[in-house]
C-alpha cells in the first residue's frame, strides 16, 4: 500500500515521501482494517517526524492518529457494532498517513452522513483530547469557569465549545500578546476553576495568579518551555491548587475507549451544527506536496 514515510526515520519536512511498498497492516484481535479516506494533521506528527516524540510501544512508525474511512476487514475476536463497508472515523496510536490502517474497534465511531470525510477525520484527536482535559482530568462541572490557553488551537477551539455546551459560567481564552497579558484581569478578581495550559514554564506563575480556590490546572503541553524560574508557589498551598499533567496517545485502550464513548454523545451536536468542526485546509489526493506546504505555512 501507499503511505507517507520519512527518509532516515526522522528529519525536516523535506524528508517526507510517498512509499508505495508499505506492508498493509493485518488487523489483530479486536481490530478492524479501515481503508482511509481522510486523515488529520496534528502538531504531534511534526514532533514525531523530528524524532522528539516518545512513541508508545503499540504505535507504528507511520504518522497520523486520526482518520475516516470504510471498513474492509476484521481481525479475530469481537468487533462491536461494526460491519463490512461501514463508514467510520476514529483515533489510532499511529499509522493514519496511509491507504489502510488497523485499529481497535473500541476507538471507532460510525460517521454521520451529514459530515464529510474531512470533517470526520478532524474530530477524534482534538475533541477527545479536549474532553479528557476538561472532564476526566479537570473535573469540570456546570457552573464552573474555564480558561483555555492557546485559544485558537484545534484542541482549545473544541474545548471552548464543550465547556459552553456543558454549562460553564464563563469561558476565557488566550491568543495573542495582548490577551496573554490581560487574562488575570479578565476574571475581575474571581479567578478560574479549571485552567487548560499548553504553554508550560512561562505561564506557570500566571496560572497560579489567576487560579480560583480549589482550582485544577491541566498541563497538556510545554510550548513555552519546561523550566520555571523565580516561581512563588505560595498560592499553590493557600488556594489548594491541583496541577496535573496529562497525555492521550500513551493511554491504554480501555481509557481511550471511555473517551470515545463520551465523544459519541456529541455526535448529534455535530450533525445539527451545535458543535462546529473547524478545518484549516483540505489537501487534494496527491497530498504530499501540499502537506509539506502546510507544514511550512503553519511553522510545523
Amino acid at each position: 500500500m501507499k503511505a507517507v514515510d520519512i527518509k532516515g526515520g526522522k528529519g525536516p519536512k523535506e524528508n517526507l515521501y510517498i512509499r508505495s511498498d508499505m506492508p498493509k497492516p493485518i488487523p489483530g484481535n479486536g481490530e478492524v482494517l479501515v481503508k482511509v479516506k481522510a486523515f488529520g494533521i496534528n502538531r504531534m506528527d511534526t514532533i514525531q517526524r523530528l524524532g522528539d516524540y516518545p512513541l508508545p510501544p503499540q504505535a507504528p512508525k507511520t504518522l497520523g492518529v486520526e482518520f475516516s474511512g470504510t471498513i474492509q476487514a476484521f481481525g479475530p475476536g469481537s468487533h462491536g457494532p461494526f460491519k463490512q463497508d461501514d463508514e467510520v472515523f476514529g483515533l489510532a496510536y499511529g499509522g493514519a498517513y496511509a491507504e489502510f490502517i488497523a485499529v481497535n474497534h473500541q476507538m471507532l465511531l460510525h460517521k454521520p452522513t451529514t459530515l464529510t470525510w474531512e470533517q470526520a477525520a478532524g474530530i477524534p484527536e482534538t475533541w477527545i483530547t479536549a474532553a479528557q482535559a476538561l472532564f476526566l482530568v479537570g473535573e469540570f462541572a456546570a457552573g464552573k469557569t474555564v480558561l483555555w490557553h492557546a485559544g485558537v488551537s484545534g484542541v482549545s477551539i473544541a474545548g471552548i465549545q464543550l465547556a459552553k455546551d456543558a454549562g460553564a459560567a464563563a469561558v476565557y481564552a488566550t491568543a495573542g500578546s495582548r490577551a496573554k497579558c490581560d487574562f488575570v484581569e479578565a476574571t475581575k478578581g474571581k479567578g478560574v476553576d479549571v485552567i487548560i495550559d499548553f504553554i508550560g514554564g512561562s505561564y506557570f506563575q500566571k496560572n497560579l495568579d489567576v487560579a480560583a480556590r480549589d482550582a485544577h490546572i491541566v498541563q497538556l503541553g510545554l510550548l513555552g518551555g519546561s523550566k520555571i524560574d523565580g516561581a512563588d508557589i505560595e498560592q499553590l498551598l493557600y488556594k489548594r491548587i491541583r496541577i496535573e499533567g496529562s497525555t492521550l496517545r500513551s493511554r491504554e485502550i480501555e481509557y481511550q475507549g471511555k473517551l470515545r464513548d463520551r465523544l459519541e454523545e456529541y455526535i448529534p451536536h455535530f450533525e445539527t451544527g451545535g458543535l462546529k468542526i473547524v478545518i484549516e485546509t483540505v489537501l487534494p489526493e496527491d497530498y504530499l506536496y501540499y502537506l509539506i506546504e502546510v507544514y511550512q505555512a503553519c511553522n510545523l
